[in-house]
């Protein structure tokens, strides 16, 4: 599962004529894989941060939440993975609607604006212990669970619900589209590589790149706003993850619902298959979120802070303009070994990069144009919190 080295490259005059061209006007495949194979990182970050002070000149923002680790038994198995729990795990997590309410309740006098629902892919499929679990709330399926606990959250304490449960059919997403502001599935890669022997995702028949796309393919029909993503440093060549974002662009352009690239950078962790893999590089991991926005100009690109605590802030000037969730309230339950660094710091980080920076909403402001959200409780929950511009009342957070 080795990577291939990026060196630290100085582009010819020729590559960086094309750089000049991909500030002005984009870049095709063939542009995408030669910048990353042969332009220097320097030029490269340069000209993804010009590429956002154009295109998303305003303020870097992030999302207030509370992380809702529902249940995270799960039918895949990635090498890499810590989130997922085996039955009689002491952090086992499957909770009942008391303790869900009981987050989002703190959530609420924290100021914080989304509900993060998270959970395992389809844990009842592989656990009699989890179908057991959803039948005696009276569910048959993990989404359908959601699907009240949405409702619960939303109207006891006005989170604006949004869920990353993996995988979605398109009848589970409509199930979800009335209380979810937004949904997400990471793409993580569109290398089928990955998926052989021996590789990260080989016990795991959701990460399949034909199902994810799928999943984001049936979010496009039904115009719901969709967070997406990379999982950099897993085994994928840099050709690989230049298709990755190439993969993600083309859903974009044909169906506009794309609201936000997350990159996030692998980093090892104990008692894993990939324990003794090395992490992403920095300069690797660089450069990938410089090409995130050279391919997709306009779009939200995220980079989430407690994954490179000490060193966040360049990737502003690497092109981002999201630091995505952060709670004052729970942990990253995907990430425990992260913590969430605190939301004052990271307004020091941001203004020390001459940005501002804002609460969002789980929903970016453009997506609140355009008919994405019919739901009337959402719409009506929304003109609560958000200002004019769609994005976190001030007054509201510091209230």
């Amino acid at each position: 599962m080795g990577r291939l080295p990026v060196p630290h490259l100085l582009a010819n005059p020729a590559v960086a004529e094309m750089l000049t061209r991909a500030v002005e006007s984009g870049v095709t495949r063939a542009e995408a894989h030669q910048l990353m194979a042969e332009c220097g990182t320097d030029l490269l970050v340069a000209a993804a941060g010009r590429i956002r002070d154009r295109a998303r000149p305003g303020a870097v923002t992030y999302s207030r939440k509370v992380f809702i680790n529902l249940v995270n038994l799960c039918r895949d198995t990635c090498t890499y993975c810590t989130y997922k729990k085996e039955p009689g795990d002491q952090m086992l997590s499957m909770m009942d609607p008391a303790q869900v309410l009981a987050i989002a309740e703190a959530g609420k006098k924290f100021r914080c604006t989304e509900a993060l629902f998270v959970t395992g892919e389809r844990p009842e499929q592989k656990y009699e212990q989890a179908g057991a679990w959803l039948r005696s709330l009276g569910h048959s399926s993990t989404v359908d669970y959601i699907r009240e606990m949405s409702e619960l959250v939303l109207e006891k304490t006005g989170l604006l619900p949004h869920t990353n449960a993996g995988s979605l059919t398109k009848k589970e997403m409509v199930m979800l589209k009335d209380t979810n502001v937004s949904l997400g599935v990471m793409l993580e890669t569109s290398s089928e590589r990955l998926m052989g022997k021996g590789m990260p995702h080989e016990d795991a028949p959701s990460k399949n790149p034909k199902v994810r796309i799928k999943t984001l393919e049936s979010a496009g029909e039904l115009g719901i706003p969709m967070t997406t993503g990379l999982l950099v440093g897993i085994g994928e060549t840099p050709e690989e993850l230049v298709d990755s974002l190439l993969v993600i662009r083309q859903l974009l352009e044909k169906y506009g619902h794309i609201q936000e690239v997350i990159m996030q950078n692998f980093a090892p962790k104990p008692e894993t298959g990939m324990a003794r893999f090395p992490p992403a590089s920095s300069e690797y991991f660089l450069r990938a979120v410089a090409m995130a926005r050279i391919i997709m100009p306009g779009t939200n690109v995220q980079v989430p802070p407690n994954l490179n605590p000490d060193a966040f802030g360049r990737y502003i000037d690497a092109g981002i303009n999201d630091w995505g969730g952060i709670s004052p309230v729970t942990i990253d339950h995907v990430n425990p070994e992260f913590p969430w660094p605190s939301i004052e710091s990271v307004q020091k980080v941001t203004e020390g990069r001459r940005r501002r920076l804002r609460a969002r909403l789980p929903l970016y402001p453009e997506f609140l144009k355009g008919g994405f959200i019919t739901s009337e409780r959402l719409l009506q929950q929304i003109g609560l919190i958000a200002d004019s511009s769609g994005l976190v009342r001030e007054d509201y957070i510091n209230d």
